[in-house]
């Protein structure tokens, strides 16, 4: 956690203005296109990024569709992640949290700005109308990113089981589902150490309607949570 608070202070006199910004964004975004918001809080956490010594190494950009309309489905290793990933994606996302992240200064506002949700996974119905707003979402050419473990792992580069229903969106859109390789997203906040680190993101080959649409979702599930973990055992050796 090291260097959280070292990313705090490197940054302490530009939070109050990129807050301000934000916010105004999120709340009077008839006045800003959604890629005008995305880029510049991309562009802000890459700063971030740089100012907490993290390297973002970037793999497959070729594999993101041309056109917009998709949804990544990363593994998920912890608090650097979306960081990782909106460093590294250069086409416009909306995020999906879990509800517990609204706590998190900054995450609030981020997320009314990118015009994301929060997901209560222990609430089923409410999880079903997030599902739905996604669809309807990606049906309008917006792009999403959602963690289909549900919870962070704790094992470092090893992936917890993927859960079918996070996939029924992408299915209900008939869009093209995009696997993405974390690698060692986790050893920024959950080392006790300011020093140089390197995060890897893959994104990896898409799969297309006529890809999946024959599969069940836990199937669909399946093979993108291994597709991920062989992704990573290779980059790892």
């Amino acid at each position: 956690m090291n260097r959280i608070f070292y990313m705090v202070v490197r940054n302490f006199y530009r939070v109050p203005l990129w807050f301000y910004k934000i916010r105004k964004m999120g709340i009077k975004e008839e006045y800003y296109p959604h890629k005008e918001r995305y880029e510049y809080i991309r562009n802000v956490v890459k700063k971030v990024n740089k100012s907490g010594r993290v390297e973002v190494a970037v793999h497959g950009i070729e594999n993101l569709p041309s056109e917009n309309g998709f949804i990544l489905f990363p593994n998920h290793q912890g608090l650097f992640d979306m960081l990782a990933i909106m460093e590294a994606c250069p086409k416009p996302l909306s995020v999906v949290v879990k509800k517990e992240a609204a706590n998190l200064i900054l995450v609030k506002e981020v997320v009314k700005a990118l015009d994301g949700f929060y997901i209560d996974r222990q609430d089923i119905k409410a999880s079903l109308e997030i599902i739905s707003k996604m669809t309807e979402g990606v049906k309008e050419k917006k792009n999403f990113v959602i963690f289909p473990e549900g919870t962070r792992s704790r094992e470092g580069n090893r992936l917890l089981p993927f859960k079918g229903g996070t996939f029924k969106s992408a299915v209900n859109a008939g869009c093209p589902i995009i696997p993405v390789a974390l690698i060692d997203s986790f050893k920024p906040f959950d080392e006790n150490s300011s020093r140089k680190q390197k995060v890897e993101v893959c994104f990896l080959k898409p799969l297309y309607y006529e890809d999946y649409q024959h599969l069940k979702t836990t199937q669909i599930a399946e093979y993108v949570h291994n597709k991920i973990q062989e992704e990573i055992n290779q980059k790892m050796g």
